[in-house]
């Protein structure tokens, strides 16, 4: 398969050659600080005193708090905060500086009322909770660029910055649905359809006696999510989108006129129910040189569940960026003691560079009073300090031979669109998503999320799990790669419906029926069939067989496959008659899969380990079950026994363990919630 070199790898590679002055081989360890919170500076050098005593080499702050600079109109005020950045240059600890373009100030709220959030009823909200702010609003955004502008230009040579943070959660706060919003909205759909009869189309306006005879008639959908037609829906969501990266963008743009050699990260909660947006837009950029989230995995040392899902959050914010991931969150709370230290091992697997603790001290007010940190209320360290303290000393001893670059064959797809679309199916393209990352969390192999219509492809096997919209773009490329020796597996509510929301009307999947030879031709409900169950079953259980294999697993539907040429590898057993459910198909020099059934471990399980051994992919390092593993450099293994026994590591010759200090033959007993960097000589 020919290599694409990808315009988003040549920024990065320019970035990386622009000599910026941080030790790529630096594993940061620190908290977020809030020193507004109270800014006595006796007790902010105590707590400096104490960060600098358990070795933190970093710490976040200004998050959440533009008004703590701008506290009225024009007036800043940072000789408070300059003290906090030389005291903290003095300790050597490096200052990641968020710039706290929300929530807006109540100043700026009370001038500019348009800025305010409206609900789908109509009624103007108070801003009581945080990023209550309609991020498209043109006086928001000038204030905000504004800000942005002040205080970057104020810190942009100050020695303890590492990095600015662009924005906190930007997928977070509700969408407004004021006037001035559907104003804009009409705005952007002119520009996007500009003709009447373009934009009647592709709404389907038809349906229901809804045709549009002017723009401004346009009206926006009650809640975003469900009330109205599927294609205003999915327009809506994409304009919102369009308007939080636009605004990213802007201070992106601000951050590096200011401060060319800053780094840039932001915290990327790109996927909260409130407002989710397409972040790929940001990631696939090269302007963000370290991708970032708050990593919450759950305070339980023996349950793996919430880990696994913080490290997919990774995953789902990372793409396809060749440099470190920064966690610029991390959980203290009520976190047991050591399942910290387990987390923070565990995401150095995935690339991460970077554990700064939420939060420094136990908060004294406002939303998050009861949130516990790394020093209690009084500002006594806690156990909390102690395990961030015994993370910053192992990380020290292991830092030369990190962060870990991921070398992955597999690529998995994420859909901004077919988030918003399949909303309606039993299973959203996330869950989809998620159930095939977890097959390679289990078996310690690297496999991004990748946008496809962004990326160059690079791989031996992709994903397609629920991608339910299907844009030509995104058909011709994985045309193109199946036809040039690469294997795709795509799952049920794939290629429904076409890029403005509307079913295909020519056969299924849309776009691609023709390279994986099949029809779909609907699908069936599962609890109803088992009525006529041959195995007795009931509910959504249903039985297949793959290559001989019997396999049970639940699914609300699976699809109803007509073969047009592909093979049938696979059917259900367990209904009156036997259904074509797996599917492979040769197209050019590559293989076409369809799986009739949303992603699940059960059934894609045996078809991957089946594809590892035939494509040639490279597995993880074999381990007993329980244990995470990745192997850093041709020396170097790291293991994170995540299990609650013992576990018994075989590595073929002498070889020396960098945490323990000690050294080994052909073996190693690795305790529980336990890591080891091995060094083979």
């Amino acid at each position: 398969m020919i290599k694409i070199i990808n315009k988003y790898f040549l920024m990065f590679s320019m970035l990386l050659l622009t000599g910026l002055s941080v030790k790529a081989q630096t594993l940061y360890v620190g908290s977020n600080y809030h020193p507004h919170d109270n800014k006595d500076i006796e007790k902010i050098k105590n707590d400096i005193e104490l960060m600098k005593a358990a070795g933190f080499t970093s710490v976040r702050m200004g998050h959440l708090a533009w008004d703590s600079y701008e506290p009225s109109e024009g007036k800043f005020d940072f000789d408070w905060f300059d003290k906090v950045m030389d005291l903290l240059n003095q300790a050597g600890i490096k200052v990641i500086l968020d710039i706290a373009i929300r929530p807006a100030p109540i100043w700026l709220h009370h001038k500019y009322p348009s800025m305010d959030v409206t609900s789908p009823g109509g009624n103007v909200q108070y801003p009581n909770h945080r990023y209550m702010v309609d991020v498209g609003d043109p006086m928001y955004q000038k204030y905000a660029l504004r800000f942005a502008d002040t205080l970057t230009k104020h810190y942009a040579k100050h020695p303890a910055l590492l990095a600015f943070g662009i924005d906190n959660e930007s997928g977070d706060g509700p969408i407004s649905y004021s006037e001035t919003v559907r104003k804009r909205f009409v705005i952007w759909l002119t520009k996007k359809y500009s003709t009447l009869d373009n934009f009647n189309k592709a709404w389907a306006t038809q349906r229901w006696s809804r045709r549009i005879n002017d723009f401004d008639e346009v009206g926006l959908p009650a809640t975003g999510e469900k009330n109205g037609a599927p294609e205003k829906i999915l327009d809506f969501r994409r304009f919102i989108s369009d308007e939080v990266n636009q605004l990213l963008f802007k201070v992106l743009n601000v951050v590096n006129s200011n401060a060319p050699n800053a780094l840039t990260n932001t915290n990327a909660w790109y996927y909260s129910d409130m407002k989710y947006f397409d972040y790929s837009e940001i990631a696939y950029s090269g302007k963000l040189t370290r991708e970032g989230a708050g990593f919450y995995p759950g305070g339980s040392l023996i349950t793996n569940w919430g880990v696994m899902n913080a490290l997919f959050g990774i995953a789902r914010i990372q793409f396809e960026s060749p440099t470190p991931f920064w966690c610029s969150e991390f959980t203290t709370m009520t976190a047991v003691p050591n399942s910290i230290r387990k987390s923070a091992y565990a995401t150095l697997m995935y690339g991460n560079q970077m554990v700064c603790g939420w939060t420094w001290q136990s908060m004294w007010s406002g939303e998050e009073q009861y949130l516990e940190g790394m020093l209690d209320w009084d500002g006594v360290p806690n156990r909390k300090y102690d395990e961030y303290k015994k993370i910053a000393t192992e990380f020290k001893k292991i830092e030369k031979f990190l962060p870990y670059k991921p070398s992955p064959e597999v690529g998995l797809a994420f859909s901004f669109p077919s988030q918003i679309a399949s909303r309606v199916f039993p299973e959203t393209q996330d869950q989809q998503l998620q159930a095939c990352w977890n097959l390679f969390y289990s078996r310690n192999m690297d496999a991004p999320v990748v946008e496809i219509s962004k990326s160059s492809l690079n791989y031996k096997l992709l994903f397609v799990p629920g991608v339910t919209v299907m844009d030509q773009t995104t058909a011709n490329k994985i045309r193109n790669f199946v036809k040039n020796g690469g294997t795709v597996i795509m799952t049920s509510n794939s290629a429904v419906v076409d890029e403005t929301g509307k079913v295909f009307a020519s056969t299924h999947p849309g776009r691609l029926n023709d390279v994986f030879g099949i029809r779909v031709a609907g699908y069936e409900e599962t609890e109803p069939m088992n009525e006529i169950s041959r195995a007795s079953l009931t509910g959504k259980r249903i039985q297949l067989n793959y290559q001989g294999k019997t396999i049970g697993t639940e699914s609300t539907r699976f699809d109803v496959i007509e073969s047009k040429g592909a093979e049938i590898v696979g059917n259900i057993t367990s209904l009156d008659k036997d259904y074509p459910i797996i599917t492979s198909n040769k197209y050019g020099k590559g293989r076409a899969i369809y799986v009739g059934l949303p992603a699940s471990g059960e059934v894609l399980g045996p078809l991957l380990d089946k594809l590892i051994d035939e494509l040639g992919i490279k597995k993880g390092p074999q381990v007993p079950d329980g244990v995470m593993a990745r192997q850093i450099d041709k020396n170097h293994i790291l293991y994170l026994n995540i299990g609650r026994t013992p576990a018994e590591i075989r590595v073929k010759g002498t070889f020396k363990g960098i945490l323990t200090g000690k050294t080994f033959v052909d073996s190693f007993t690795l305790p529980s919630e336990e890591p080891e960097l091995i060094e083979i000589k």
